[in-house]
């Protein structure tokens, strides 16, 4: 693409920025402060959200916004692994024994965490992603690990994040320790019309770009192949800047727009 016919200083509609230059909405807003709250009470939460709604942003967001000198933050993205391998893989991110049978794991994690409480060290964040991928045993690890002195203290804050499925998990009877347990539940939307108009500025302002080359007809046709999908948004937006600037265009019809939707579900 020519970054030069669209006036732009870097390529649009990346995924590589900083968390500070993220899409501001009130909702949006209210969901990172909100987690962050949680997490400041050492209590756990849980983000629900469609594939590309924004889920990773706001878990940037809010580890982003934690003093590093106050927390300690661990990032997984979830497999379908067994509740051991899972409690394997937390141990050796918090430097506890990573080695051992199940119970003698969650022992281990459990001192870790205390030790940490008991000394004034640093809080301990676990931030679990895709965790609709989890297995029900690993859903029950949770409750071991944020289970301290008879449920008498917060040690750790358990963050966990997914799409819709994660929210039938929890609410299953099964899983009802598990739910009581996660002391926020948020939830994020796609985006309304006029807000997928504002989204596509924003990303085009980051980029320098002193006037949109979207005609008004081809953000409509975008916010309707994508459905307020932002991830949807940044992979057409490109292609039909793309179709665009292939045909020796410096703005972007409906047409390119149709054509890249249609080469992106190919």
């Amino acid at each position: 693409m020519s970054l030069e016919r669209f006036r732009l200083t870097s390529p649009p509609f990346s995924k590589e920025f900083r968390p500070d230059g993220r899409f501001k909405l009130p909702f949006l807003d209210a969901e990172v402060k909100a987690l962050k709250d949680t997490v400041d009470e050492r209590r756990s939460a849980v983000l629900v959200a469609p594939a590309g709604a924004g889920k990773s942003v706001t878990l940037r967001s809010l580890m982003d916004g934690l003093p590093a000198a106050r927390y300690k933050q661990h990032y997984f993205k979830l497999t379908d692994i067994s509740a051991r391998d899972l409690c394997r893989q937390v141990a050796q991110f918090v430097g506890a024994p990573p080695a051992g049978s199940f119970p003698a794991l969650v022992r281990a994690l459990e001192e870790r965490f205390r030790l940490g409480c008991d000394s004034g060290g640093m809080r301990q964040l676990l931030v679990f992603d895709d965790a609709h991928e989890m297995r029900p045993d690993g859903l029950r690890l949770l409750r071991l690990l944020t289970s301290f002195d008879v449920d008498s203290r917060y040690v750790v804050s358990v963050v966990l994040a997914g799409q819709p499925p994660l929210r039938r998990h929890l609410l299953a009877p099964e899983n009802e320790d598990i739910h009581q347990r996660l002391a926020y539940f948020g939830e994020l939307r796609l985006l309304t019309r006029e807000e997928s108009k504002a989204y596509v500025d924003h990303r085009l302002k980051m980029v320098g770009a002193p006037r949109s080359p979207f005609t008004a007809p081809s953000l409509e046709a975008l916010y309707e192949v994508s459905a307020g999908n932002m991830r949807a948004i940044d992979e057409i937006a490109r292609g039909a800047l793309m179709l665009a600037d292939e045909a020796g265009r410096d703005m972007v019809e409906p047409a390119d727009v149709a054509t890249a939707r249609a080469r992106r579900w190919k």
